[in-house]
C-alpha cells in the first residue's frame, strides 16, 4: 500500500526505502559482492558436503598414504588434492571441514548476538543497576585474552562441538553488547522514544518494538565481523587438540596432522591453511562492504 499524494510515507515505507538504499549501495562494491560470493561458495560446500565430496573423508588407505595432488609427479586425478598421512582424501576432508568451522561460527554467533544484544539494551535503556551490573561483567571478561579464556573453560568442560560453542560464546557476547549499550543510550534520547513514553508504551515495548528495529544494522555488521574471528579461534583450538576431536573433519586439525611433513608432504597442511585463509578474508570483506553501506556516516 502505498501512502495518499502530498502525504508523507509510512515508517515502515521509509524504512524499506533505507533498506533498498543500503542493499544497493552493498551491490556497487563489487569486491565485497565477490566477497560474499566465496563465503556462499563455502556455505554450500558445507550444506551439501555429503554429496559434493568425492570420496569417504574418513576412509583410510595406507597404500594412498601421502599420495601428492594430481598434478605433481605420482599424483592420481581421483584424489586431487592428494592424501593425509592415513591415506585419506584431502579435499574430502577439506570440504566435510567447512561444516564444521560454519557450524560453529554461526552457532558461536547466534547466541552470543542475541544475550549480547538483550544484555546491552537493557543496559542502556535501564541504566542504573543493570546497567552498572552489565558494564562491570564486561569489563571483567574482556580482561582475560580471548583464546586463553576459551583454553581455560574447554579444559574444565573437556573438547566437544557443544563445549566449543558454549566455551567462545561465553565471552563472544561482550562485544554485541557494548556495541548495543552505546546505540541505545544515543536512540533513548530520540523524539520517537519520548513519543512512545508518552503514548504510554512499557519500557520492554519501547527496548523490542522502538529501539531494536532502529539499531540493527550495526548489530548485524558486528556479528559478521565476528564470525571470521570465531572460525580463527575454532581452528586454533583443533590445531592444538582440545577442539573438534579425532577422526571428525576439521580445518585446523588437519592442519595441525600435516606439520611433521611440511618439507615432502606440504599439503597436508597447506590446502586446509588455505581454506581457513580465503573463508576469513572473504567474510572480512564482506563484513566490511556491509559496514560502508548500512553505516549513514560512511555513506556517499
Amino acid at each position: 500500500m502505498t501512502s495518499a499524494p502530498g502525504l508523507p510515507a509510512t515508517s515502515a515505507e521509509s524504512d524499506r526505502s533505507i533498506l533498498a538504499d543500503n542493499l544497493r549501495e552493498f551491490r556497487e562494491n563489487s569486491l565485497a559482492v565477490a566477497a560474499a560470493g566465496v563465503v556462499a561458495v563455502f556455505a554450500l560446500l558445507a550444506a551439501f558436503a555429503p554429496w559434493i565430496a568425492p570420496h569417504d573423508p574418513y576412509e583410510t588407505d595406507l597404500f594412498r598414504r601421502l599420495l601428492p595432488p594430481a598434478w605433481e609427479q605420482g599424483g592420481d586425478w581421483a584424489f586431487l588434492l592428494g592424501c593425509d598421512a592415513l591415506g585419506r582424501d584431502v579435499l574430502s576432508r577439506l570440504i566435510f571441514g567447512s561444516r564444521v568451522s560454519i557450524a560453529v561460527g554461526l552457532a558461536v554467533i547466534l547466541i552470543a548476538t542475541t544475550i549480547g544484544t538483550l544484555a546491552g539494551l537493557a543496559a542502556g535503556y535501564l541504566r542504573g543497576i543493570p546497567d552498572a551490573i552489565i558494564s562491570r561483567l564486561c569489563d571483567i571478561l574482556l580482561g582475560f585474552p580471548y583464546l586463553i579464556f576459551a583454553i581455560g573453560l574447554i579444559a574444565m568442560t573437556g573438547p566437544g562441538f557443544q563445549n566449543i560453542i558454549l566455551a567462545l560464546a561465553y565471552k563472544e557476547w561482550v562485544l554485541p553488547c557494548r556495541v548495543v549499550r552505546g546505540e541505545t543510550l544515543a536512540a533513548r534520547e530520540m523524539e520517537y522514544i519520548e513519543a512512545a513514553r508518552a503514548l504510554g508504551a512499557s519500557r520492554l515495548h519501547v527496548m523490542l518494538r522502538e529501539i531494536l528495529p532502529n539499531i540493527l544494522s550495526p548489530v548485524i555488521v558486528v556479528a559478521t565481523f565476528r564470525m571470521a574471528h570465531i572460525i580463527i579461534v575454532e581452528a586454533s583450538l583443533s590445531f592444538l587438540g582440545i577442539g573438534i576431536q579425532p577422526p571428525v573433519a576439521s580445518w585446523g586439525s588437519m592442519v595441525s596432522d600435516g606439520r611433521e611433513f611440511l618439507l615432502d608432504a606440504w599439503w597436508v597442511s597447506t590446502f586446509p591453511g588455505v581454506a581457513i585463509l580465503l573463508l576469513v578474508l572473504a567474510i572480512n570483506v564482506a563484513s566490511q562492504g556491509l559496514r560502508d553501506a548500512f553505516d549513514p556516516r560512511l555513506q556517499r
